[in-house]
């Protein structure tokens, strides 16, 4: 599905290490592995506000600004934490800018806000297995995987 969804994108391409690795996968370790491929390039890590919350449950979570920036997705409704370890990184690596994240290769934290798009795996899956169809939700490629495998029936 991810193929599909980049499809014709040559900005973007699939990124296999994670599902050739042997045991747990642990994104600092794929973050450790692109940086040895890509030494100087900025490297960004793309998370929701609920996922960069959760952040302090993650191995070795303090060591994932060292390696690349990190992308905070902002919903309406999620406050990033001022206090305790996850706020003082917040405080330590938040830049105002978007775009300071070309002048080095990691180290900031970027919080954007994002166009709210009410669209989630469990309520794609709920809709499929009612027989609905994934039109607009999804890239087209990702749709015709779905419907061809049906995956989500």
């Amino acid at each position: 599905m991810v193929q599909a969804a980049v499809a014709g994108e040559s900005r973007f391409r699939v990124d296999e290490r994670e599902l050739r690795r042997v045991g747990p996968s642990y994104t600092v370790e794929t973050l450790t592995s692109l940086r040895e491929e890509y030494p100087t390039r900025s490297l960004c890590l793309l998370l929701g506000m609920d996922a960069f919350l959760g952040l302090p449950g993650w191995h070795r979570w303090t060591e994932l600004v060292g390696y690349a920036h990190i992308i905070v997705a902002h919903r309406p409704g999620w406050v990033a934490q001022h206090e305790g370890p996850l706020g003082e990184l917040l405080a330590q690596h938040r830049a105002d800018r978007a775009s300071s994240v070309h002048e080095s290769s990691g180290g900031r934290i970027v919080v954007t806000p994002v166009t709210q798009l009410e669209i989630s795996s469990t309520n794609l899956r709920s809709a499929m297995a009612r027989g609905g169809d994934p039109r607009y939700l999804v890239p087209d490629g990702v749709r015709e995987v779905i419907l061809r495998s049906g995956c989500y029936r």
